[in-house]
């Protein structure tokens, strides 16, 4: 019996380590092409719940439909906040804190918008799969969650894509190597930020999508747990670099739920933040940090 619960709970780790790691990586594209903390990110993953939400609501067609609409919407969104705010914020003299502070502001709003528009009751979305579970290998896992290891596993392969085949995404990992030096040969940094900005915005507000159809439940007060696994990730893969930080996601999300096996509920939360503690006394630039920068 131990060991379907410990072979359960690493599957259901890897399922929910991708997603962590999916937000981790749009949140270090971000910060690693422009040093920005964004501390809203999470309230983006939650806007993108409610997104699938209203979808399902107004269409009545699953919510799986929902995702390439949502990271088109959100990605315009991000082209929009970008040149709102970061143009002031880049000429400050220390764009990080100015970021950080600037968007726990905008944390705050989004978070006051999602209760006036949505109430502070908890959502879910009202859809299906059939059969809603799946048996493997003796396991029994939900079908939804199978759905989404493997949508995520395809955005993954399709990010990692672009950031190591496309002209854009080289830019992209150069811009994280080192901002000032791709200036030089000619790279317009500004269009090269927009577009970190709306990809990391867009791909955040997918991820939110697929967090409705695993997550039971969620609501405006949401955001703050998914901005602050976000962060747990990156540091744990290494800040910067977005592969690592999917890396940095399944480490937590599989330590999370061997720890709920193994330890008393109110414990196993911990397990994840004494891997990050360690991780940045042990090795501070991360599980993946070095073996990203060669």
């Amino acid at each position: 019996m131990t060991g379907e619960l410990i072979a359960q709970a690493l599957l259901s780790g890897v399922i929910l380590g991708a997603l962590y790691g999916l937000i981790g990586c749009s949140l270090t594209i971000l910060y690693g092409t422009m040093r920005v903390v964004n501390f809203a990110h999470g309230e983006v993953v939650i806007a993108g719940c409610y997104a699938a939400l209203l979808f399902v609501n107004w269409t009545g067609l699953h919510p799986l439909f929902v995702l390439p609409i949502a990271f088109v919407l959100f990605f315009g969104v991000g082209m929009l906040l970008y040149k709102a705010l970061m143009p002031r914020l880049m000429r400050s003299d220390d764009p990080e804190l100015a970021s950080f502070l600037s968007f726990y502001g905008v944390s705050l709003m989004a978070g006051a918008a999602l209760l006036y528009f949505f109430e502070a009751d908890t959502r879910s979305l009202n859809y299906s799969f059939t059969p809603s579970v799946i048996r493997l290998a003796g396991l029994i896992m939900p079908t939804a969650q199978l759905v989404a290891l493997a949508v995520g596993a395809l955005v993954i392969l399709a990010l990692t894509g672009f950031l190591y085949r496309t002209l854009a995404g080289k830019a992209l990992r150069a811009a994280i190597m080192n901002r000032d030096a791709i200036q030089i040969v000619g790279v317009n940094i500004h269009q090269l930020s927009a577009l970190a900005f709306g990809l990391a915005i867009g791909l955040g507000a997918f991820t939110g999508v697929l967090i409705a159809l695993v997550f039971p439940a969620f609501g405006p007060f949401s955001g703050l747990d998914f901005t602050l696994i976000g962060f747990v990730v990156i540091v744990l893969g290494g800040l910067g670099h977005p592969v690592g930080a999917i890396l940095g996601g399944i480490v937590f999300g599989v330590a999370e739920q061997l720890a709920i096996v193994f330890l008393p509920q109110s414990l196993s939360p911990v397990v994840g933040f004494v891997i990050l503690v360690a991780t940045i006394t042990l090795r501070p630039a991360g599980m993946f940090g070095r073996a990203a920068l060669r």
